[in-house]
């Protein structure tokens, strides 16, 4: 799929006074960050427990408008007791959604999981490899293909999640909303061996740092290459205060 990207289209909104990168700078800057998050999360990675790639694919499905927390709470007996797709796609409905229920939208994760289950265990129970062959299999979008290819299979991807969605327009990394061109966005920031580890530690600053209602610029470790987009200006005075 073409996707026509903003990244050397146009730069980032500057605040008042910051004059307007050029893609070269953008991508410095980027490398920047991403040596800044590397030093402040070495270890940061996937929070959902899995041991393969259909593990991976299952919990990334079950974690649609749910904490990882809870998926990791509900997989380890939903695993025992369906190990692989063949074993999902025979599942009773009712039994399943009673097994996942606690992380809501039940009825249309079981629909999902059995659906994809059926699919993989059709063409001989192996998770593809592909982003192509992925989203071919009906229930898996570009995000979730995305963590099980980055995560489970090593290939270079950047997940779009509401954490990196985020973090890549207050960063000025991006202008747009839609998550496949953020995705190319920031692809065309950094080399593709970075890609995965990037993702994963925006995610995590995302969650502990960088949040939605009320960020912690005053303790970020990249607030001195951060234009702040969007961010309220009272959390922005306090960042700038003496301390």
């Amino acid at each position: 799929m073409t996707v026509r990207t903003g990244a050397d289209r146009r730069p980032p909104r500057p605040r008042t006074g910051r004059a307007v990168e050029s893609l070269a700078e953008r991508r410095a800057r980027a490398r920047r960050v991403a040596r800044a998050l590397a030093d402040a999360y070495p270890d940061a990675w996937c929070a959902l427990r899995h041991e393969n790639a259909w593990q991976l694919l299952v919990a990334t499905i079950l974690s649609a408008q749910c904490t990882d927390e809870r998926v990791n709470m509900v997989t380890p007996a939903l695993f025992a007791r369906y190990p692989t797709p063949a074993a999902m796609a025979a599942a009773p409905a009712a039994e399943l959604e009673s097994m996942i229920r606690s992380t809501g939208f039940f009825r249309q994760k079981t629909k999902a999981l059995k659906s994809v289950a059926a699919a993989i265990a059709a063409q001989g129970g192996e998770v593809p490899r592909d982003m192509d062959a992925l989203v071919a299999l009906g229930g898996v979008g570009r995000k979730t293909a995305n963590v099980v290819l980055g995560t489970a299979y090593g290939v270079p991807s950047i997940m779009v999640d509401t954490h990196v969605r985020r973090l890549a327009s207050r960063l000025g990394f991006t202008r747009e909303d839609d998550p496949v061109k953020i995705e190319m966005d920031l692809r065309a920031l950094l080399p593709p061996a970075e890609w995965t580890h990037f993702s994963h530690r925006l995610i995590h600053h995302g969650r502990r740092i960088c949040t939605a209602r009320a960020p912690r610029c005053p303790e970020c470790p990249l607030l001195r290459r951060c234009p702040q987009i969007g961010v309220p200006a009272r959390f922005t005075t306090a960042a700038r205060r003496p301390s």
